[in-house]
């Protein structure tokens, strides 16, 4: 007869009833024998297995027993040397700085949390070092920290004057902001978005609006970010994991309330990792950022009190639910004339301080400046200009290091020693009035600049030929104005077998670069005509519209920027659409001074005005 189950055994009692029935039903004795054989292995095996754990799992008591009982002589052994409980003392350091944090209600409730966590973990595990990782990101951050505004407007307008010459615009709109802060101090922040070619200052702009108002700056190049976490922070699930961008910012600045610059918010991306943009949407809007959630944090933060400004080159790749969170203020290029005043004052003096030389030692001419500004640089910035000037400034150096003495002046007559032959002549200094060839103006991400457009006619069957590196837009343009052209040949005394019996080649010069839009739609049609009509086309003439199969002209964008590329390209009339003649008031005087603005309404007001008289 099987004994009866002992206590701890594996085996349940109606395991070993079942067994002894089986016996007991056996008759035959040599059977019988057998299965009781059979039935006492099995039991010496499994008595075995379980002496083997209980012997693995005593010792393993006994060596946690033994590692206790020597970590509490080695903290026995410290308190009597004198030497603080380091555990001890890191709880009560954390609890001193999350009742200095002044941290909203539900917030310190969750530090204590994880901080009563931490003390009962063991100092060294890895958990351990996550908590504690998380506990030092909670107290470091800026909950109730802030700096005090400084509101004296006339002082804050002396400084962006004196950091930048022009864009008086963009000053008084900040000033406005100030003033609107001073009286309500309550009121919920805007966010701005300066948007404009490079080198204008976008960036420095928001410098000086942090040193006027006396805060803190922090930035943030946004530009190939295509992880969602690089803004909302990743979960503390994953190893490695931190807090995202604008927190760790915030962090830096230990205020709640910096100006906290995002740069090249119009080259974000976006792949399987998330969208970096939507993850913008609820700090960039100022009936949510209150309790902005960032993932590492687990918590609101309030980022109501942060000036969010935000730079980009062109506005049209900013995704539409964050560009309708923003106060969009375009900042255009600088004419010939603000580049020299601000080379003169601001960026000259600069680049003799970081060479080493003092202003008595080299002196730069007014036609020597100019000539550096008109032929060496083409940009709507100033970044090109600042290059140029640092050239000569290293060369200097380079001659003073040498142990020659004197003044050295830099004259119209001496530049190329310095610099070089001219990098950049103006097209229209080169052509004359020409058949076929019209003077468009583009707006690209540098800056306003003109297009120039080509047409020649082969012999053929009519069919178009469009090259230059152009868009599907632009392709579009190219068809509207050969479909109109052909509508209205009787119009232009263009014979119906020369546009049958002639191929037509439509070029773009600089086809390296890609262009695209329909603004140069009135240009094309204008070259077509003059290919076909045999009359020049002025080349002092600009022109920007898109045109219509009825051949009416319609409005664009950018005129601004456009007027300031012509400008520079000597352009003395622009042709613009009817509609954009309210864009004619924010237009700076020089450039109204320059060039003379005619608005039309469809391409025979046009033509009028650009086609010379056939000879």
């Amino acid at each position: 007869m099987l004994k009866k189950p002992v206590k701890n055994c594996w085996r349940s009692k109606a395991s070993f009833l079942e067994d002894a029935q089986g016996l007991l039903e056996i008759i035959d004795g040599n059977e019988r024998l057998k299965k009781v054989n059979d039935l006492l292995a099995k039991e010496l095996d499994l008595s075995t297995v379980q002496a083997k754990i209980q012997i693995d799992v005593k010792d393993e008591i006994s060596r946690n027993q033994r590692d206790y009982y020597l970590r509490e002589q080695v903290k026995a052994i410290h308190r009597e040397l004198g030497d603080s409980d380091e555990k001890l003392a890191e709880i009560k350091e954390f609890k001193v700085k999350i009742k200095k944090c002044k941290m909203p209600k539900e917030c310190e409730k969750e530090a204590k949390k994880q901080l009563k966590r931490l003390e009962q973990m063991h100092s060294d595990s890895s958990e351990a070092s996550v908590v504690r990782t998380y506990l030092d990101c909670i107290v470091e951050l800026p909950w109730s920290k802030a700096t005090k505004d400084f509101l004296n407007i006339p002082k804050s307008q002396e400084v962006l004057d004196k950091n930048h010459f022009g864009l008086e615009k963009v000053k008084e709109r900040i000033l406005e902001y100030l003033s609107v802060r001073k009286l309500n101090p309550k009121k919920k922040g805007q966010i701005i978005c300066f948007v404009g070619p490079p080198g204008v200052g976008k960036t420095s702009l928001g410098q000086a609006i942090a040193k006027a108002m006396k805060r803190k700056f922090h930035r943030v190049s946004l530009g190939g970010i295509r992880d969602e976490a690089e803004i909302r922070g990743h979960r503390r699930t994953y190893i490695g994991s931190m807090p995202g961008r604008i927190l760790q910012g915030l962090r830096q600045c230990n205020t709640n309330n910096p100006v906290f610059m995002l740069d090249e918010i119009d080259k974000l991306g976006n792949d399987f990792r998330g969208d970096p943009s939507s993850a913008l949407l609820e700090a960039l809007d100022p009936e949510q950022n209150f309790e902005f959630s960032d993932h590492y944090l687990n918590m609101p933060f309030d980022l109501s009190n942060v000036l969010f400004i935000l730079t980009a080159n062109v506005s049209d790749t900013i995704p539409s639910a964050l560009l309708d969170r923003m106060e969009v203020i375009r900042i255009t290029g600088y004419t010939r004339q603000e580049k020299k005043v601000i080379a003169q004052n601001h960026l000259f003096p600069k680049k003799l301080k970081d060479n080493g030389l003092i202003r008595r030692s080299i002196h730069v001419s007014s036609g020597a400046m100019e000539t550096i500004i008109a032929e060496y640089t083409l940009e709507a910035g100033l970044r090109g200009l600042e290059r140029k000037l640092d050239a000569i400034c290293r060369k200097i150096a380079r001659k003073i290091a040498e142990g020659k003495k004197g003044k050295f002046s830099i004259t119209m007559q001496n530049l190329t020693k310095y610099l070089g032959p001219p990098k950049y002549v103006t097209e229209l200094d080169q052509e004359e009035s020409q058949v076929g060839l019209a003077t468009g103006l583009a707006w690209t991400e540098v800056g306003g600049e003109s297009l120039y457009i080509e047409v020649s006619l082969y012999q053929g069957k009519g069919e178009l030929l469009v090259t230059g590196q152009i868009g599907d837009v632009m392709q579009e343009s190219a068809r509207a104005a050969l479909t109109y052209t052909k509508a209205n040949a009787d119009k232009f005394d263009i014979k119906k077998e020369d546009i049958d019996n002639n191929d037509i080649h439509l070029h773009v010069p600089a086809g390296a670069i890609p262009k695209d839009g329909p603004s140069a739609g009135i240009a094309m049609a204008t070259a077509l005509i003059s290919a076909f009509t045999g009359r020049k086309v002025n080349n002092k003439v600009g022109m920007t519209g898109e045109i219509s199969l009825r051949g009416r002209v319609l409005p664009i964008g950018g005129l601004k920027e456009k007027a300031l590329g012509a400008l520079r390209a000597g352009i003395e009339h622009i042709i613009i659409p009817e509609k954009n003649k309210n864009d004619l008031y924010d237009m700076p005087k020089v450039i109204k001074n320059k060039i003379k603005f005619t608005c039309v309404r469809d391409i025979q007001e046009v033509l009028e005005i650009a086609l010379e008289e056939k000879v």
